[in-house]
């Protein structure tokens, strides 16, 4: 079990692997938990004992790290050491990173090249769901629907004339062309505002814009072949920060969606399209996100391929939704990763 490392989701990726470990453990695996950038990377374990697994829930605050000697750190644990052993030794390896090495494709490439078998997406997929750009250009000729949208690289004083145009139709919403979109969310109304964010953005970063959608936002989940029930996350403020998202008394969630079934239809559609567009197959999970406009028409923002598994997140919840307990929803995870080395020896 991998969880922890060094990205801004650091804490969210320790309540989502010791939750995911202590169901593994009451399905009867042994398991041992290991953060590859913490200075004592093994947190627990090897045991199938639950209660010998400590308990963690994300405080709601972005970590204080140093993200360079963190991936060093990391790096070198991953590569050499005892955990490298842990790892060659395991059956299976389960991610639950977020953000970060785990998000972006680089821990599933080194798990890739040591031959290791690793729940969830690959390498490639993730890293093409990483991009938010990337996504955005392929959805379109998957069917899926987004709104208009523009990229922007934060080289210059100038403000891009495409986003000012956009600007124009009404509020932007500015965000992170890579990584979770929460993790830099600004909503701007006027040409000074957006020049105070890509001002304040580091020199060379890539930056999304996209028209502000100011109705309701909803995730749909795939597990395999199946789609999940829609969840509507409920939430104070313009849209889903970190703070929304993880802070106590921040966004709950509503599974099943209270909303037509010819919508909740259309979404699910869309999530496998969603799923499929960036490469995911029958042997893989992932969490679309979907804002709805003025009209009540879904837009899909982001496709997720390592989403959350604290038991709390918008997956587990539309999981249960489905009538999949936590522990279930795990164990099909694993099995998931069983039924893609299966096919993949056909």
């Amino acid at each position: 079990m991998l969880c922890g490392a060094e990205s801004l989701e650091r804490y969210v990726s320790l309540e989502s692997g010791l939750s995911v470990a202590r169901a593994l453990t009451e399905l009867g695996h042994e398991v041992e938990v290991i953060d590859p950038a913490a200075p004592h990377p093994v947190l627990a374990g090897p045991t199938r004992d639950s209660d010998a697994l400590p308990r963690f829930t994300s405080p709601g605050h972005l970590p204080d790290r140093d993200e360079a000697e963190d991936r060093r750190r990391m790096f070198t644990a991953l590569t050499r050491g005892p955990v490298r052993d842990a790892l060659h030794a395991a059956d299976l390896v389960f991610l639950a990173l977020h953000g970060g090495w785990g998000g972006d494709g680089h821990v599933q490439s080194l798990l890739e090249m040591a031959g290791l078998p690793f729940t969830g997406a690959g390498s490639a997929q993730c890293s093409l769901a990483w991009d938010k750009r990337r996504t955005l250009q392929l959805l379109p000729h998957a069917g899926v629907r987004v709104g208009p949208w523009t990229a922007h690289r934060t080289d210059d004083g100038h403000l891009p004339p495409e986003s000012v145009a956009l600007l124009k139709e009404g509020p932007v919403v500015v965000k992170s062309a890579a990584g979770t979109a929460h993790e830099m969310l600004h909503l701007v109304c006027v040409e000074d505002e957006l020049s105070r964010v890509l001002h304040g953005t580091p020199a060379g970063e890539e930056v999304v814009l996209t028209p502000y959608l100011p109705g309701r936002e909803f995730s749909v989940g795939v597990l395999g072949r199946r789609v999940l029930p829609a969840v509507e996350y409920m939430f104070d403020g313009p849209f889903l920060d970190y703070r929304a998202k993880y802070a106590e008394g921040g966004a709950s969630h509503t599974c099943p969606a209270q909303i037509p079934p010819r919508l909740e239809q259309h979404l699910r559609e869309q999530a496998l399209r969603a799923h499929r567009a960036v490469g995911l197959g029958d042997g893989d999970y992932s969490r679309s996100d979907f804002r709805c406009d003025r009209r009540g028409e879904p837009h899909c923002l982001e496709v997720n391929a390592c989403p959350g598994l604290r038991t709390v997140s918008a997956l587990a919840h539309s999981a249960k939704g489905a009538g999949i307990p936590y522990a279930d929803l795990v164990d099909q995870i694993v099995r998931l990763r069983r039924h893609r080395v299966d096919h993949s020896e056909h």
